[in-house]
């Protein structure tokens, strides 16, 4: 990271070390052919699609050479978090975000910034979330002439209405836009993302898809004895939503396409994965389901991989890791026909889909596969290897693409 004596505290070099559990804070190489610093206002541990995907983008490049630095607020229990070996952190003020527990929000350190990259200049900066940080890292970048990319991953002016803030969208429309085509690329994980952004006025888009891991994620990861806690035999039929429990998710529309499942099948099951601010209140609404809370890792995947169908009637997606996940896993997927869906999803061979926003024609989908349970197994058989060629190693390249374009251009 670009710093000077008086800022060295703020700057952490966590190589992780497992056979002593110790984080040493050393100066950063100086080797690197290119240095990126890459700002969010989320990181792991959290749990949300953002924080791994921008993990994944990061380890990438420190394959390929790269230096790169992390611009995030300082989380909860910092001390404990595990992080990429050589990857540098700046650590800066942040507060929570209402509604969402254990996110911050990182406080506009324009000067921060400014004396910062002044000291050891990034080749680029790459703000990956829209937040006062973000825009404070716009205008320092601005101001020093280093060239800046984004990614779009959060809809939130779609989420207004659910939070009754419907007067809010435009002016948030009108705040991510301003901020976007100040870069010199916005990359979005969709053609339909690109397609929604350019109609309302964002200036060079560009698609950047994402990666699934097909190795952690797969239907060898079945348990019996997990789906025995969940009181399922295993001739039962378990549905499953992973996600944010998040107003936004349409949370309802599992519950109730669940209903139409069971009506035919009273022994199936559903079970949730993930936490938000949703989780008590379903939690209360439907007792006789299983509330998982927040899986990762080798536990999340046993988890997809135990269920038989995955229900996902969300509407606010810009891609939807989650729908790519259960697909590796082996899971018939029930979606709609947009974002990572519509990019894989072959209607009937590798899972099913619904118009955008047509809830009658999504519970009729539902109730296909309860009518015919057996096409569950070989539309969830079809589904992992339809996800074969989706690495994260190809998703780099691109990425790095983007971003030498925009060194270059500068």
């Amino acid at each position: 990271m670009m710093i000077n004596a008086s800022q060295a505290s703020s700057v952490i070099v966590q190589n992780y070390d497992a056979n002593i559990n110790t984080y040493d804070v050393n100066p950063l190489t100086k080797n690197a052919a290119l240095s990126m610093c890459l700002v969010s206002e989320t990181w792991l541990p959290e749990i949300n699609g953002v924080a791994m995907t921008l993990s994944n983008l990061a380890n990438g490049l420190l394959k390929r050479g790269w230096q790169v630095t992390v611009v995030r607020p300082r989380q909860r229990m910092e001390s404990s978090q595990l992080s990429i070996a050589r990857l540098s952190h700046f650590l800066i003020p942040g507060l929570p975000i209402p509604g969402y527990a254990g996110l911050r929000f990182g406080l506009p350190v324009t000067s921060r910034l400014i004396a910062a990259w002044k000291t050891q200049r990034p080749d680029v900066v790459h703000v990956a979330t829209e937040g006062p940080l973000g825009w404070a890292a716009m205008k320092a970048a601005d101001t020093l002439g280093i060239p800046v990319t984004t990614t779009f991953h959060t809809n939130f002016n779609r989420y207004c209405g659910h939070y009754r803030i419907g007067w809010l969208q435009g002016l948030v429309t009108r705040y991510l836009r301003v901020l976007h085509n100040r870069a010199k690329y916005t990359m979005v994980p969709s053609e339909t993302s690109k397609n929604v952004l350019q109609e309302e006025g964002y200036r060079n888009v560009e698609v950047l898809g994402r990666g699934v891991d097909v190795e952690l994620f797969h239907p060898t990861r079945r348990d019996e004895v997990l789906r025995s806690t969940w009181g399922a035999s295993p001739q039962d039929i378990v549905a499953i939503y992973v996600g944010r429990m998040a107003a936004e998710k349409s949370l309802t529309v599992v519950a109730d396409a669940f209903k139409v499942l069971q009506r035919a099948h009273p022994n199936a099951k559903m079970v949730w994965v993930g936490h938000g601010p949703e989780y008590k209140k379903m939690r209360q609404l439907y007792p006789q389901h299983f509330f998982a809370g927040a899986k990762t890792g080798v536990d999340l995947a046993a988890h997809y991989a135990s269920a038989d169908m995955f229900i996902f009637p969300s509407l606010t997606e810009t891609y939807g890791n989650v729908v790519t996940e259960a697909m590796a896993s082996g899971l018939a997927v029930v979606a709609y026909d947009y974002a990572a869906a519509s990019a894989h999803i072959k209607h009937l061979k590798n899972g099913l889909i619904a118009p955008f926003n047509d809830a009658q024609a999504f519970m009729k989908n539902i109730e296909y596969l309860a009518n015919n349970p057996e096409h569950i197994k070989t539309i969830g058989l079809a589904a992992h290897p339809a996800l074969a060629n989706q690495s994260w190693e190809a998703v780099c390249d691109e990425f790095e693409g983007f971003l030498q374009s925009a060194i270059k251009s500068a």
